[in-house]
């Protein structure tokens, strides 16, 4: 997309598809949109937009359309509304969803005459803009190149993965794999903290602190995986232990501990899989089920 034709079509308009509207129109981009209900759009007219009554109308003002949708199924009844004409576009889908189902999606697209492009916002939130927001994508190299421009308005942060369309949805979710247990794990501590009569402003100190660590954390065990995994059967056996004192700590307190037996289940698993195999068996490869 060149400076001279800075225009662009969003369908979609929850957190993050008004967040990528207000980045665009701040970009200096013409911005046509739409969505299922009126509020949204009107709010967003309001800023600068311009209103689509359907979708079809939509896709027709722009040749690059951004789809920002609960998941990949909406994207099948939301472009068949009209039906919109998908010949010549290109649809850069930025919703979330499995690799599998992208490839399904960029296939539906592409034997409709459009061009697709995977998209993931990787971000703090709806805050696109943040120093650590990164999006991956995913598409043919040359309509990734295309489109580049567009792309980098977005987010600081532009990761190319690859051609294959599923490639961006595997990183993303993998990313929210950790994101969502870091998220509930936090909690719990912080709960253990609050019911056990400590200092919640002092532990979140703590925690925040360990930035660094956690790096070396992530470097070391991600080494390791490529290695088969991490752990000898004493390691083993105590990471089973230490996660029984969590637990222990936890429910002294009244907190849910289900989520540390969810860990501690891998590590019986590991340990069950290493007496079997006679050699230790590391988590990592009763995750793979390769144990």
């Amino acid at each position: 997309m060149t400076a001279h034709n800075k225009s662009v079509t969003v369908i979609g308009l929850g957190p993050m598809g008004q967040a990528t509207v207000k980045v665009l129109l701040d970009a200096g981009y013409d911005v046509t949109a739409w969505n299922r209900t009126r509020p949204k759009l009107d709010a967003i007219a309001e800023l600068g937009a311009k209103p689509a009554d359907t979708v079809a109308e939509a896709v027709a003002a722009n040749d690059v359309v951004l789809l920002s949708l609960i998941h990949y199924d909406a994207m099948y009844g939301v472009l068949e509304q009209g039906p919109a004409d998908l010949t010549g576009k290109t649809i850069v889908n930025l919703s979330s969803d499995s690799p599998v189902k992208t490839r399904k999606g960029a296939a539906w697209v592409t034997a409709r005459g459009g061009a697709f492009v995977t998209g993931a916002y990787m971000t703090q939130s709806d805050d696109l803009k943040h120093a650590s927001s990164r999006l991956y994508v995913s598409a043919p190299e040359t309509d990734y190149e295309a489109h580049r421009e567009l792309l980098e308005t977005l987010v600081p942060g532009v990761e190319y993965l690859g051609e294959d369309y599923g490639l961006a949805q595997l990183y993303y979710q993998a990313g929210l794999a950790q994101f969502h247990a870091f998220l509930t794990s936090l909690e719990q501590a912080v709960a253990i903290i609050d019911a056990g009569g400590g200092d919640v402003e002092k532990f979140i100190e703590f925690a925040s602190n360990g930035t660094e660590s956690n790096r070396d954390f992530t470097l070391f065990f991600g080494a390791a995986a490529k290695q088969g995994g991490w752990g000898d059967i004493a390691n083993l056996r105590m990471m089973h232990a230490g996660a029984q004192h969590v637990i222990d700590a936890a429910e002294e307190v009244g907190v849910d501990a289900s989520l540390t037996r969810t860990v501690q289940d891998h590590y019986q698993r590991a340990l069950d899989a290493s007496e079997k195999a006679g050699h230790a068996v590391p988590v990592y490869q009763i995750l793979r089920r390769a144990a």
